[in-house]
């Protein structure tokens, strides 16, 4: 993220508006809602119980949205990136368990990534059930609804190839409306009882919990916490809009808010003997006068659409992120704007949209939804609080500040993780199991490495510059069908002279392949958008290359475009031979074919590990193979490209020797 970026400014503003805050902008439409069913409807309130609930609800955002996050969490950011993967990258350092709570975290944030856009846009769109316009009703059923929602959902993850920045744009200023409209109609509704104020002090919200008003005790927190399930995807945004344009735009959106939970709340004490007569009942749509219902209705889809964009825009964050810190395999990244920060992951993308729509399918309508929304994302808190104790370690805080710190918001936490894992049973073992296959696959991805790490040979690497002769002889060597004038290895080339053994077997041990110049090349990607460098080392040969490429994030690395200007640079220099193409369409070319090798590991039968440490490096080995097509990273999909499976020797392997014996004579044998 640039310097620009990072600075306040009127539109950066805008865009956070746009961008951060849908999901945690949108709870209005059903917090209200579930508190009120889960109690018993509304013929079962009272003013303690609304007073109580509002209070629980205020103190809630207040603790982990403001404190936790806002003011405490936006200072952990690793390079102007935030979420749970980048504040673990900051304190893995201090213990190698650190690694645990991230995993969890992060798989638990990315399957809530999948739950949000299922029940925000879902319960917007219930708003039209049943409405009649003059003699029509357009949404007729939860069929409709279900419909309706989905074709939603589809455009929305369809559009995500333009990047956050162009969205954000378009978003910001209805997002804007958005909040605004919450607090106009929050703050009309209170006017009509002032004494509700009364819920700021939290005296309310601590009374509530053990009042019999409260018909669900303590389970009212799985209600109460979906107010700030937001509050996470803010963190892990903050790399699309920069944490001064958070911090300058939150308490506009904290004020909204409130005022508009406070008017819900005005509004219910007020109509105690209200009933739908449909049976559906959403205290946020009936707050809003009648000849004002569509437009909040279609105001509210809009915003959930925008609450969904935050989640699906941090996945993307902390996908990008997981890969870096090897927690998943490497994917095709997009980056549609010269932010580093703003991001597109096609396969997760269409991921994302699979798995809600197919929640959309399972639960049908969003108070089933609810049962499911919320757990995830209560572990995930639990984990940043763990990380982000140890941060403040890191940045010589005191113990005791630190100990208050941590048993303060675990406790909180550890409380909505009680209630909401009541209602597991009810829908919560769906989060359960995405965010248990996340988990699954980035602990064989992590966990898989470092077995493969711990047990590799010493000789793993060798020198490349202890292997020029050869390959410069073999490059001569006429006994040898030239297999491409050009060989390019994408290999690892580490501090301009390790290589993987692996890389020189396969030229030189497999069958022999000879060629002109044998290409080795590393991909550097720099932090600038538009970075197009290279640097060559021959090691005083003419056909041993190693060439460290440096790309801008920006740059689409179509490595063979670039390697052909490098080819004709260095002949035309006289770093490398010439080479004369006899048959050609294009006169005077001097640049000869390529053939590009990638290499891949496969288990070889020698190795000797065995239980758990071999199913863990075989898991990952599949997991590789299933995972992108390698060629994509470097924009070699249309090149010659060979993916060469080579043998992955683990472990010490036993010699094994057979004994020679004579022939046996069968001279005797008696005929048949």
């Amino acid at each position: 993220m640039n310097n620009t970026s990072k600075r306040m400014s009127a539109a950066g503003l805008l865009i956070a508006i746009g961008i951060v805050y849908g999901d945690i902008g949108t709870s209005p439409l059903y917090v209200m809602k579930s508190i009120v069913t889960e109690n018993g409807g509304i013929a079962n309130v009272n003013r303690e119980l609304i007073v109580g609930s509002i209070s629980l609800i205020l103190w809630t955002v207040t603790l982990l949205t403001t404190v936790k996050y806002v003011m405490i969490a936006l200072k952990a950011t690793n390079h102007g990136e935030g979420g749970i993967f980048s504040l673990y990258a900051l304190v893995r350092k201090r213990a190698k368990w650190l690694v645990i709570p991230a995993l969890i975290g992060g798989a638990a944030l990315l399957a809530d990534g999948t739950l949000t856009p299922a029940v925000t846009v879902t319960t917007s769109i219930e708003g039209l059930k049943n409405m009649r316009f003059g003699d029509v009703i357009p949404v007729p059923s939860q069929e409709v609804v279900i419909m309706i929602t989905i074709i939603i959902l589809v455009i929305l993850f369809s559009i995500q190839r333009m990047g956050t920045s162009v969205i954000g744009k378009a978003f910001g200023p209805i997002m804007l409306v958005w909040f605004t409209f919450l607090g106009v109609v929050g703050i009309a509704n209170l006017s009509h009882d002032w004494s509700l104020l009364e819920a700021i002090n939290p005296i309310h919200a601590i009374r509530i919990l053990f009042s019999p008003a409260n018909k669900v005790g303590i389970l009212i927190l799985g209600s109460v916490f979906l107010a700030t399930t937001g509050a996470e995807a803010l963190y892990s945004d903050v790399g699309h809009v920069g944490k001064a344009n958070i911090i300058g735009s939150w308490p506009y959106v904290f004020v909204c808010l409130s005022l508009n939970y406070l008017g819900q709340g005005a509004w219910i004490l007020h109509n105690a003997s209200y009933h739908t007569g449909n049976g559906d009942f959403n205290p946020f749509f009936e707050v809003v006068p009648s000849n004002l219902r569509l437009f909040a209705i279609a105001l509210a889809t809009i915003a959930a659409i925008i609450a969904s964009q935050a989640l699906i825009t941090g996945s993307f964050t902390l996908v990008a992120e997981a890969s870096s810190l090897k927690f998943l395999p490497r994917m095709n990244i997009i980056y549609p704007s010269t932010e580093k920060g703003q991001i597109y992951i096609p396969s997760i993308n269409k991921m994302i949209c699979v798995v809600t729509v197919a929640i959309v399918f399972l639960f049908r309508t969003s108070h089933h939804m609810e049962a499911a929304y919320g757990l995830a994302i209560t572990v995930t808190m639990l984990m940043t609080t763990i990380l982000l104790f140890e941060y403040l370690g890191k940045k010589g805080k005191p113990l005791y500040l630190r100990l208050i710190f941590l048993i303060a918001f675990a406790f909180i936490e550890g409380m909505f993780l009680i209630s909401s894992l009541t209602k597991f049973l009810h829908g919560g073992y769906v989060t359960v199991l995405i965010a248990g296959f996340i988990l699954a696959i980035m602990y064989v991805w992590y966990y898989g490495n470092k077995v493969r790490d711990k047990r590799e040979s010493r000789n793993a690497y060798v020198r490349l510059d202890e292997y020029t002769d050869m390959l410069t002889n073999l490059s001569h060597d006429e006994d040898y069908p030239t297999y491409a004038t050009n060989l390019v290895y994408m290999a690892n080339v580490k501090y301009n002279k390790f290589i993987k053994r692996e890389i020189l077997y396969s030229i030189l041990d497999k069958r022999p392949k000879r060629a002109k110049a044998y290409w080795f090349v590393t991909v550097n990607v720099t932090n600038e958008p538009f970075t197009a460098e290279y640097a060559v080392n021959t090691y005083g040969t003419k056909n041993v290359i190693n060439v460290q490429l440096y790309l801008g994030f920006k740059k689409q690395t179509s490595v063979n475009v670039y390697l052909r200007q490098i080819v004709h640079e260095l002949i035309a220099d006289g770093t490398i031979e010439a080479q004369p193409q006899r048959f050609t369409t294009t006169p005077g070319r001097d640049v000869g074919d390529f053939s590009f090798v990638i290499v891949n590991d496969v288990i070889s039968p020698q190795t000797q590990l065995v239980g758990y440490e071999k199913w863990l490096v075989e898991a990952r080995v599949r997991l590789q193979n299933l995972s992108s097509n390698p060629a994509s990273w470097f924009g070699l999909e249309y090149a010659d490209t060979v993916i060469e499976r080579v043998p992955l020797i683990l472990g010490r392997p036993n010699p094994s020797y057979i004994k020679r014996i004579k022939p046996k004579d069968y001279s005797n044998a008696k005929s048949k």
